[in-house]
């Protein structure tokens, strides 16, 4: 196999290329859209991944140079900050895309699945998910219009590199509540994680083919 073909089927196993034998009719609009998603956030995610690697090297090095050579790095506390808020606000960003943060789901799972509450919820929760995500991006673009002039004490980098973190974290969150909204990304289309068991709807099919096998008995 060339290194082309390999290429090829890694995109497209990743979701980075449109798979055009999936689609005999021609490609649709709506799967450019999910692409430039899935592509989005495989730079989000990069950028985390690189953010997570340089904090852990640099704290590390530092650590070492205190303790075994008495001395250390200058930037060592300001840099691994700076990188600790670009991973938050991605990592928070990159949760909505696979509906992996924390919910409270006692009065969710009372509704019948598909029907009509669980519809409106979930719409609740994706468009309570947008606003969030616009208010992150409009003001993380406002602080760092507003700090441009000034410079952090330790590295001397403009202080609004500090604010990056909240636009693209912003504009990942708005993406995606938008795509979720208007059903262009349906919520089984999964990124980072596996679909989570509704062990509910698992019990009551149970209780179903129990009931069933005893009717027949």
């Amino acid at each position: 196999m060339s290194s082309g073909s390999k290429w090829e089927k890694y995109l497209i196993e990743n979701k980075l290329k449109i798979n055009k034998a999936d689609y005999p009719n021609g490609v649709p609009f709506k799967a450019y859209i999910i692409l430039v998603n899935h592509w989005c956030h495989k730079v989000m995610l990069t950028i985390a991944q690189i953010a997570v690697i340089i904090m852990l090297c640099t704290v590390f090095m530092n650590v070492v140079l205190r303790f075994c050579f008495n001395s250390g790095i200058e930037w060592a506390e300001e840099v691994p900050r700076l990188l600790v808020v670009l991973f938050s606000f991605l990592a928070c960003a990159i949760g909505v895309r696979d509906h992996m943060h924390i919910s409270v789901t006692i009065l969710y799972n009372r509704f019948k699945k598909d029907g009509k509450m669980r519809k409106f919820m979930d719409f609740l929760a994706d468009f309570s998910t947008l606003i969030c995500g616009i208010i992150i991006f409009y003001y993380g673009i406002m602080f760092i219009a507003r700090l441009r002039p000034g410079f952090l004490p330790m590295t001397g980098w403009p202080t609004w590199i500090q604010y990056i973190p909240a636009p693209l974290g912003g504009f990942l969150m708005t993406f995606d509540s938008l795509l979720f909204l208007f059903r262009v990304l349906d919520p089984d289309d999964l990124l980072y994680s596996e679909k989570e068991i509704d062990y509910q709807e698992l019990v009551k099919e149970q209780q179903a083919e129990i009931a069933a096998h005893g009717g027949n008995h």
